[in-house]
């Protein structure tokens, strides 16, 4: 069993927080070459109450193509988890298939899990650790001590925009491209506190529990915005602690979103088609521990 799957299990039963990151973790950044840094741009505005406006820019928007990577390194150990997938901003729905690290000989260990992601909750098929193949997990993301911003191994794309609500302080760098498309390049900390008072119902909860959750509140991030103030590339770097007497595990966490417009459609799973029996340890986790129900309940 390799490192990350111990660490998951070591932290499985606490409410799916951050340790459940050990087992659905982070993002490979492509260093993005900024020219002009700390050159004036008028269009640029006030880089704080920019980043403020960035969720609702995303909401009114309507939808968007997403790809995620989480990223994880600890004891020597580096582990890359990557989903791809759509997200309803309006409708504050999503679908990701996320895909699990290969074992260490490099064949793939888990099948890719399916994640529905709803305002509040989070579903998962393909879950492993004892659930039936035709059902789904349900989790609150509430009860999860990071929020879901970890835990499912791809950070909720309007979840990851809203933390920037808490924007303390945001430096603009300058422009460049992501994906070919013209963007702006921000550099700042938010406050997952101070995210969460502003957040929208649906994330209000969720960060709330982040903000208690994580190693500290403070959030350092890269944001790159288009010219319509719309995310392309979001990164945050998270602090968590792995309960030991140890240095906090750093995972990092990229969203790229494209494809602005495109159709969704996610429908969530009937009461019928949801595990509600206990979930075993296990590698593959994600949120419920031992003794608890699907829901992350007892």
């Amino acid at each position: 069993m390799v490192e990350w799957e111990r660490a998951r299990e070591r932290r499985v039963g606490r409410a799916g927080g951050p340790a459940l990151a050990g087992g659905l973790i982070c993002a490979c950044l492509a260093a993005s070459a900024c020219s002009g840094q700390g050159t004036a741009d008028p269009g640029a505005g006030d880089p704080v109450a920019v980043l403020h406006r960035a969720a609702d820019r995303l909401v009114a928007a309507g939808s968007a193509k997403t790809r995620t990577a989480m990223e994880m390194a600890s004891g020597g150990t580096r582990v890359t988890i990557r989903g791809e997938g759509v997200y309803d901003f309006e409708g504050r729905r999503g679908r990701l298939k996320v895909r699990l690290p290969q074992d260490p000989a490099g064949t793939s260990e888990h099948r890719p899990i399916t994640e529905l992601l709803a305002p509040g909750a989070l579903y998962m098929k393909n879950r492993g650790a004892g659930v039936p193949d035709d059902k789904w997990v349900r989790v609150e993301t509430a009860s999860m001590s990071d929020g879901n911003l970890v835990t499912g191994g791809a950070t909720d794309p309007l979840a990851a925009a809203e933390v920037l609500r808490g924007t303390r302080e945001a430096a603009y760098v300058g422009r460049t491209e992501v994906a070919g498309t013209a963007v702006r390049h921000y550099r700042g900390t938010a406050d997952l506190a101070r995210a969460a008072r502003r957040a929208s119902d649906g994330n209000r909860e969720a960060l709330a529990a982040a903000a208690e959750g994580f190693a500290t509140a403070e959030v350092p991030f890269d944001a790159y915005l288009d010219d319509e103030g719309r995310i392309r590339k979001l990164r945050h770097r998270f602090s968590f602690s792995n309960g030991r007497d140890e240095a906090d595990v750093a995972v990092a966490s990229t969203t790229l979103l494209y494809d602005f417009g495109a159709a969704v459609r996610v429908r969530l799973p009937e009461e019928r088609d949801i595990y509600a029996g206990r979930i075993a340890e296990g590698p593959g986790e994600a949120g419920g521990g031992p003794g608890e129900g699907a829901d992350g309940k007892n």
